[in-house]
């Protein structure tokens, strides 16, 4: 065993600087109050708790099996794998369950040899469905037997402990040897043991254990929701048989501190006190993030009788009668004269009146010395005047809980999250801020706004009270204002599930995540995902159903849809991700298609249109969400005419930035100073509509484009996309879990396969800008990777890669042509310069808009093209649509916009032109090819 210490002594030394001090490891740097005289210590021989020594302004004590997790989790292979190197008379079979007991419990293994087994376990389902198997310690109990997975338990997901199928333990227990007359066996009156004065009740066979190491006589129930009524009574039986001489034990109910626990703790006794046993109860006090239960205070050394007192006196406290009962007995605890008290989910105020006290206090002392009482003790006449002298005043009709303080470190908001627990148990969880603490009246107005009829009566004094009490170092939690990926943390937050490392982790009781040192949870309200984490509900027959709806475009969708979940990711590596476009016609399929793939990341949605929104509204939607997609749609703008181009009222050039995840837009921070707001860019792009975008080159470029029509749909697509309609998400919103446990392989192929992708695409005839080769290599690194969760066949790959560079080129070309309104322009202006003009009144103009001198340029008076269109009911794009688009002209290179010197000619009456001579306004635009051209 002393590999082990060694390890996580070096552990400990590197991380927290311990220095060896005889059978100590001090002068560490505590993680928590970073104290410079470094406080933290633990103990050499057994460094399983860390312990900083400032226990009244800092308090932490970090268990090792957290820290270094994963030096407790391989016992197989520690320990057992060196076995099969021995000669097999030398072999010890139990090599890896008696190690996990000693190190991983702390246990004495003389205490516990006999008690267990080492067996196997093996599930097919763990470890993301690849299976996986592990040894077990195995202890048998009544009818079945009990098991603790100990390699690797992790990969098991939320199970850490298997019984045997089809037994039973209802109504029994499991005791230590030294317990028999707790045993159903234990039948002679003679020899049986006598049973001790108190018999504990816990939940698990280690906590059992290890109060077993301190001396206390304790029976594992294995479930809070197992009264041992069957053990009970045969312990009655077992006593009867051995006489009046032996005494029933008090039964104290030791339970877990968590709210099953304490519930059942509550429930128990009164059933036990019906049936004529006496009872107690005892509890440890529940702190921190992880709960603590007798093995984790053995392991602490916690379990010393002072502490089991202070573990009685919080038990007394669960089961008090009465409010009064509890007061009391907080006051004999901690001497004060007032404080608030709950019982049953009500708020009460304890006072003792010393005046009364003392004025009780000397009646009883008559009354004793004039024989109307019998002689008591100090302490007994100090408890009866207490009784005689005190005040309990409801204050509120149920009970407000501080849990923790969140802050928004953008906006500077905080608030203190309460949980409002009423007496018939409905609880409600909302926010506080801080001036609605400090006075009664705005504490009364909050909590009745919060939680419907939950009044609060008392005094701003008493409130400053409680508060001080509740607040003094409160729980600190870290917030995003956003759903899905912390980049800062590691970590995605999806509502209530969240993903780290590969695990899957639901929200705890308190509305925030847990990850090891880390607290965090998002403030995000307006977008809801409901992710089913049962992977034995996740339909997986919707794959087929896709590629038979909409073939290797379908899949080039997922994978967009499943690069975006890394988006953050590719960007910091690969410093972009690119847009999707998805266009086609009225019925090819698009809504289908995207309210499917939302409903894998467990959706009902489809997008938004940006055009209805205001820029500040598009911010706060732009910000929503991190490495999930934001869907743009932008559909149904043609004009009531429906001859018209597409016009557009959303400037896609805002979206420019986001494909290298930069802020898009800055505003001011309501903080009084020169704060400002400039998130950077961390969702997706996807457009959906019916006519391509059309944009500045730079947009262009960011985008793939994908175009949808119904040509090929068959009946069987039709069923297909039906099929895919009525899949509910909860069938398929594993997708997003399984997707998101495989971050790492999936980033692994990205940093590989990229640039390999990039170099194929570009060796194709008809692709030559790097970045459009790179924007559609990253989808297809994506499609690869993701063939491991969504598999398709070689030929089928083959068909999505074929298509991708087919994007690619119809990219590259849309990105060589000019724009649609450019087009436009460049026709209409050929059509009308050199038409002739026949006005009304006046000469006959030689008709002409090219005022250039130059041959080898054009310039053009926009007003006068507008006009000259107008007379000719040639329809032209609105000027101002036009002015944005015209520098981008590639077929007549866009060179100024300037005063040019015309060169139209007038022609005369007499059949003679002459120059005006004027300067014009015009656009500047270099000709394609040398004309011959007569000035």
């Amino acid at each position: 065993m002393a590999d082990l210490i060694d390890e996580i002594t070096a552990k400990l030394q590197a991380e927290f600087g311990f220095k060896q001090a005889g059978k100590y490891l001090q002068k560490g740097m505590c993680p928590s109050c970073q104290d410079k005289s470094r406080s933290l210590w633990s103990w050499s021989e057994k460094p399983y708790v860390v312990l900083c020594e400032r226990k009244n302004h800092c308090g932490y004590q970090g268990s090792v099996k957290d820290l270094y997790p994963d030096l407790f989790n391989n016992w197989s292979e520690r320990y057992q794998l060196p076995e099969q190197a021995k000669p097999v008379q030398q072999r010890n079979p139990n090599a890896a369950a008696e190690a996990y007991l000693q190190q991983a419990r702390g246990f004495k293994l003389e205490l516990v040899k006999g008690l267990f087994t080492q067996e196997t376990y093996f599930d097919q389902r763990a470890d993301n469905g690849k299976g996986a198997g592990t040894a077990t310690v195995r202890f048998q109990v009544a009818e079945t037997w009990w098991e603790r997975l100990i390699d690797k338990p992790w990969r098991f997901g939320k199970k850490k402990a298997n019984f045997r199928y089809g037994g039973t333990y209802q109504g029994f227990w499991w005791s230590m040897p030294a317990l028999s007359f707790a045993s159903p066996d234990a039948a002679a009156p003679v020899d049986a043991p006598k049973p001790p004065a108190e018999l504990w009740l816990v939940e698990g066979i280690f906590d059992a254990i290890a109060l077993s190491h301190h001396g206390v006589a304790a029976v594992a129930l294995l479930t809070c929701n197992n009264y041992p009524s069957k053990a009970l009574a045969q312990v009655r039986e077992q006593i009867k048989r051995q006489g009046n001489l032996v005494a029933e034990p008090t039964l104290v109910w030791a339970l877990d501190g968590d709210k099953a626990g304490r519930e059942c703790t509550i429930r128990y006794v009164e059933r036990a006190r019906a049936d004529e046993w006496k009872c107690e109860a005892a509890q440890i006090p529940q702190h921190g993030r992880k709960k603590l239960d007798w093995n984790d205070a053995h392991e602490r050394g916690e379990l010393a009788q002072e502490n089991l007192d202070e573990y009685r006196y919080h038990g007394s406290l669960l089961i008090a009668r009465t409010a009064l009962e509890k007061a009391l007995l907080m006051y004999e605890h901690d001497g004060r004269p007032e404080f608030e008290v709950t019982h049953h989910h009500r708020l009460y105020w304890f006072r003792l009146d010393l005046d009364r006290y003392a004025k009780a206090r000397d009646h009883i002392e008559e009354s004793i010395a004039d024989g109307k009482r019998e002689v008591m003790s100090d302490d007994e006449l100090s408890a009866l005047a207490i009784r005689d002298s005190t005040a309990l005043q409801p204050i509120a009709n149920c009970e407000p809980e501080a849990l923790y303080y969140q802050r928004n470190e953008v906006t500077s908001e905080a608030w203190y999250y309460f949980r409002v627990t009423f007496p018939h148990g409905e609880e409600v969880k909302g926010t506080f801020v801080a001036g609605q603490l400090t006075t009664a009246a705005e504490f009364k107005k909050q909590l009745l706004h919060m939680a419907a009829g939950a009044i609060y009566s008392g005094s701003s004094n008493q409130l400053e009270r409680m508060m001080q009490r509740q607040l003094e170092r409160i729980k600190v939690v870290q917030t995003v204002d956003y759903i899905g990926y912390s980049s800062v943390h590691k970590a995605y937050i999806l509502g209530k599930v969240a993903v780290r490392d590969g695990q899957v982790h639901e929200v705890n009781a308190e509305d925030y995540f847990d990850f090891d040192k880390l607290a965090i949870k998002s403030l995000q309200r307006s977008i809801g995902l409901s992710v089913n984490t049962r992977a034995d509900e996740y339909e997986r027959n919707w794959l087929g159903h896709l590629w038979n709806a909409f073939g290797a475009r379908g899949y080039i969708a997922l994978a967009y849809w499943f690069g975006s979940l890394f988006a953050e990711q590719i960007r910091a590596e690969q410093m972009s991700w690119p847009f999707l476009e998805i266009v086609g016609e009225p019925g090819s399929g698009k809504t289908t298609l995207l309210q499917f793939l939302w409903k894998l990341f467990g959706r009902d949605y489809e997008g938004f249109d940006p055009s209805k929104s205001t820029s500040a509204g598009r911010l706060r939607t732009f910000t929503q969400v991190s490495n999930l997609p934001i869907v743009l749609i932008e559909s149904d703008r043609e004009t009531k005419s429906g001859n018209q181009a597409h016009v557009k009222s959303f400037d896609w050039d805002e979206l420019k930035d986001a494909y290298n995840g930069n802020n898009i837009r800055t505003t001011g921070v309501k903080t009084g100073g020169n704060e400002t707001y400039d998130p950077p860019f961390r969702a997706s792009i996807v457009i959906s509509q019916n006519n391509q975008v059309q944009a500045s080159q730079a947009i262009m470029e960011r985008i793939c484009h994908m175009t949808f029509d119904t040509r090929g749909f068959t009946p069987a697509t039709y069923q297909s996309a039906r099929a895919l309609e009525k899949l509910e998400i909860n069938q398929v919103s594993g997708f997003i879990l399984a997707a998101l446990k495989r971050e790492a392989d999936v980033l692994k192929d990205l940093a590989n396969k990229t640039e390999q992708h990039t170099q194929f695409i570009l060796e194709h005839e008809g692709v030559h800008k790097p970045r459009i080769a790179k924007n559609h290599a990253q989808i297809l690194t994506m499609a690869e990777a993701m063939r491991r969760l969504a598999p398709i066949s070689d030929d089928q790959f083959e068909q999505v890669r074929e298509q991708l560079v087919t994007m690619a080129k119809e990219r590259q070309q849309a990105i060589n042509a000019d724009h649609p309104l450019v087009q436009e322009f460049w026709e209409a202006f050929d059509f009308l310069n050199g038409t002739p003009l026949h006005t009304p009144h006046g000469p006959k103009d030689v008709v002409r808009l090219d005022h250039s001198r130059d041959p080898r340029q054009i310039a053009v008076n926009l007003n006068e093209f507008v006009e000259m269109a107008s007379q000719h009911r040639q329809q032209v794009p609105v000027l101002a649509d036009l002015k944005k688009v015209l520098r981008t002209s590639k077929s007549r290179r866009f060179l100024d916009v300037k005063g040019v010197n015309s060169a139209i000619r007038i022609k005369k009456d007499d059949g003679t032109s002459q120059e005006t001579g004027r300067t014009v306004h015009c656009w500047v635009f270099e000709f394609p090819a040398k004309p011959n051209r007569k000035l």
